[in-house]
C-alpha cells in the first residue's frame, strides 16, 4: 500500500501578499491586486497593468551567509527562495536555512526532496545591452561573428557578467532553495507554463508514495514582469490590451465571454508535503490530504494565434485535460460525483475559457453547475509556473477551514479539484481531500 500524502506548510508570495495569511484574507475578500506595472516603463506595451510583488526583499529570507549569492539570482529565483522560506516557516520546520531564533521540527536533508516547477527566464535586458553594443559591425549593426567568434577573449559574448548562465537556468530556482535548506532528497525542475506547479507537486507526491523521501519542498514561481517576458506573453496572445486602466478586475473576467484578455502576475507558490505518519509522529498541523494526480498533453498547440476557430466550434474542450482530471479522479479512487470544489486556471482568456470549461462540463456533465469554482488569476494576474502552487494553496485552505470564497456554503467540502492546461500544452490536476482531523 502506498504512503498517504498530506500538505504541512503553504507558503504564496504574490501581489495579493506575503505568506498564506495575507493571501487567504485577500481569496476570502475577492480583493484583486492588479495594478500598473511599475518594475519597469510598460508605457509602450498593450499590456500595462500586473499582479506585482512589491516590497519584499530578498535578503530577509536568506541566512546572513547566503546573502551575497542573492546577486546572482533572477527574480523567478528569488519568489521560488522566498516562498520556500514561507512553506518552511508554516509547517514549523528547522533546516540549514533557519536562524537561531526558529524553533521547530529539525528535517533530515537526506529524507527531504524537492521539486519546483520553472519557466523560461528572461534575461535582464541590461545586461544584455551591455554585452550586444560591443557585437556590432562597422554599419552599426549586430554581428554574429563579433558576438561570439572575433577576437581574443572580447568578443560581445564575453561582456555578459561572469556568473550570466548560472542566473537564468531554470533549475536555479530548486538549486537554490536545496542549498539554502539543505534538502539532499530527490530534487526535480519541471517545466509546463500554468501547469508546472501541479506537475511538481504531483511528482514529489509520487517520490514520498514510494518512500523515496518523508517530505518535500514543491510547487513553481515564476516572473515575466521585464521587457523581454512581457513580450513573448503578449505574442502568445493570452493578455488584454489594458489601455489606460489602472484596476485589472475590471479587465480580466474567468469565463465571461466579454472579459478583454488576461493580465500577467508574477509569483511563488510553494507547499511542504509529507508522509501523513511522518507528520503525524511530529505532530505537525495538517491542511488536507493528496489523494490523487494525473498529467496528459493537449494535442493542438495553445497558442491563441495558431488555434483554428473552427476547432473550437467542432470540439470546443482540451482533451488533455480531460485525460489529466480523469487520471486524477481515477488515481483518488472517486467519482466526479465527490468533487465538492474546483481550482481551475480560469485566465479570463474567452478561447481557453471556452475550452476550459467545456472539459469540465464533460467531465462533470449537469451537476457542474451545482460545484462551486473558485478563480485567482482574477486577483493576482496568470502567474505561470507559480500559479499552481496558488491554486493548490487556496484549496487546501477551502478544505481546511471549510469556506469557499464569494459564497455562503453549507455543504461539507471532502474533495477539491485542482486543475491546469498551459501555453505548451502540458496538462495536471490534483485532488485534495479534506483532512479529518480538522473538523472532527
Amino acid at each position: 500500500m502506498r504512503s498517504r500524502v498530506v500538505i504541512t506548510g503553504l507558503g504564496p508570495v504574490c501581489s495579493s501578499g506575503v505568506g498564506i495569511d495575507q493571501f487567504w484574507d485577500a481569496v476570502l475578500e475577492g480583493r484583486s491586486s492588479l495594478t500598473k506595472i511599475e518594475a519597469f516603463d510598460a508605457s509602450g506595451y498593450r499590456p500595462k497593468l500586473a499582479g506585482e510583488v512589491r516590497e519584499v526583499r530578498i535578503r530577509d529570507f536568506v541566512p546572513k551567509a547566503y546573502r551575497k549569492a542573492t546577486k546572482v539570482m533572477a527574480r523567478d529565483t528569488e519568489l521560488a527562495v522566498i516562498a520556500a522560506k514561507l512553506a518552511a516557516l508554516d509547517a514549523g520546520l528547522i533546516t540549514r536555512g533557519s536562524d537561531d531564533t526558529e524553533s521547530g521540527f529539525e528535517i533530515k536533508s537526506e529524507r527531504t526532496g524537492c521539486q519546483i516547477g520553472a519557466g523560461l527566464i528572461a534575461a535582464d535586458t541590461e545586461e544584455l545591452s551591455r554585452a550586444v553594443v560591443s557585437a556590432e559591425d562597422d554599419n552599426g549593426e549586430f554581428s554574429m561573428k563579433k558576438w561570439g567568434t572575433q577576437g581574443n577573449g572580447d568578443s560581445g559574448m564575453n561582456n555578459l557578467p561572469p556568473l550570466w548562465l548560472l542566473k537564468y537556468l531554470p533549475n536555479m530556482l530548486a538549486c537554490h532553495v536545496t542549498i539554502i535548506h539543505g534538502l539532499e532528497g530527490p530534487s526535480n525542475t519541471i517545466m509546463g507554463a500554468e501547469a508546472s506547479a501541479i506537475l511538481s507537486i504531483g511528482e514529489s507526491t509520487r517520490v514520498i508514495e514510494r518512500g523515496s523521501a518523508d517530505m518535500c519542498f514543491t510547487g513553481g514561481a515564476e516572473s515575466r514582469l521585464n521587457p523581454l517576458g512581457l513580450l513573448r506573453w503578449d505574442y502568445s496572445g493570452r493578455l488584454a490590451d489594458t489601455g489606460d486602466a489602472t484596476d485589472g478586475s475590471t479587465i480580466t473576467k474567468p469565463y465571461d465571454p466579454e472579459s478583454k484578455g488576461g493580465i500577467i502576475g508574477e509569483a511563488g507558490g510553494m507547499l511542504v508535503i509529507e508522509n501523513e505518519q511522518h507528520a503525524q509522529d511530529r505532530n505537525a498541523s495538517i491542511y488536507a490530504t493528496i489523494a490523487g494526480f494525473g498529467a496528459a498533453q493537449s494535442p493542438p498547440p495553445m497558442f491563441l494565434d495558431v488555434i483554428e476557430r473552427e476547432h473550437l466550434k467542432s470540439e470546443p474542450l482540451d482533451r488533455g485535460l480531460e485525460a489529466a482530471i480523469e487520471s486524477a479522479l481515477n488515481d483518488a479512487k472517486i467519482t466526479p460525483a465527490e468533487i465538492n470544489l474546483i481550482i481551475p486556471l480560469g485566465l479570463g482568456v474567452p478561447e481557453l475559457d471556452t475550452l476550459e470549461m467545456g472539459t469540465l462540463q464533460a467531465v462533470f456533465a449537469d451537476r457542474l453547475d451545482s460545484i462551486p469554482l473558485v478563480t485567482i488569476a482574477n486577483l493576482v494576474g496568470n502567474t505561470m509556473a507559480g500559479h499552481g502552487g496558488l491554486m493548490a494553496a487556496t484549496a487546501a485552505k477551502c478544505l481546511q477551514t471549510q469556506q469557499v470564497p464569494g459564497q455562503a456554503h453549507s455543504k461539507p467540502i471532502e474533495y477539491a479539484l485542482v486543475c491546469s492546461g498551459s501555453l505548451g500544452g502540458q496538462t495536471g490536476a490534483l485532488v485534495l481531500a479534506r483532512y479529518p482531523s480538522n473538523s472532527e
